[in-house]
């Protein structure tokens, strides 16, 4: 078995991993909430294009947009909020494709598992991720049970996204994700 390859996905992965802590990091610290940071990665079709680079579709981070949001439904709303025509990533042989489209093509790399449960009554963002039917979610860190229970990684699967846990990012996932918080 050829390990040249699995070892250059991984170096993929913790590479889209760190562009979430770099997201997660311009979170404004709280001591009642996590400090996330969430990337939408899209690969793009087979066809003409100049790259077949993975391309980042959206970022976000918790509590980035009005309303206390979330990493991965701040980085949603800002790919449905794009116009899919004008993305590079979009290009298909022939004509654009939907923000649908892109999202059930996407991964979703998020420094914390994402929520199954919302102490304010907005939607988790499991749910958000499972609507958007996106491909695959990378996860740096299991979410702690600081606040809730979180089952947010087993709805993923229950929904058939495929969940990875990105390995030698969990410390700094869980510091950046903490920040803010009294230590104990």
């Amino acid at each position: 078995m050829d390990n040249s390859k699995s070892s250059a996905d991984d170096d993929v992965h913790l590479y889209f991993l760190k562009l979430a802590l770099d997201e997660a990091k311009k979170c404004e610290p709280t001591p009642t909430a996590f400090c996330v940071g969430c990337v939408i990665v899209v690969k793009p079709s087979s066809g003409p294009s100049e790259s077949n680079a993975n391309q980042v579709l959206a970022t976000g981070y918790s509590r980035e947009l009005p309303g206390n949001t979330h990493a991965e439904a701040n980085a949603l709303a800002k790919a449905y909020a794009c116009d899919a025509s004008d993305n590079t990533s979009a290009e298909t042989s022939s004509s654009p494709s939907s923000i649908e489209t892109l999202l059930s093509l996407a991964d979703v790399y998020t420094t914390m598992e994402p929520c199954s449960v919302r102490l304010s009554g907005l939607s988790p963002c499991a749910d958000a991720l499972i609507k958007a039917k996106i491909k695959r979610c990378f996860i740096g860190v299991g979410e702690p049970t600081d606040f809730v229970d979180c089952e947010g990684a087993q709805k993923l699967i229950d929904a058939g996204i495929p969940v990875i846990w990105v390995r030698g990012l969990e410390a700094e996932c869980l510091a950046v994700a903490r920040r803010g918080h009294s230590q104990v």
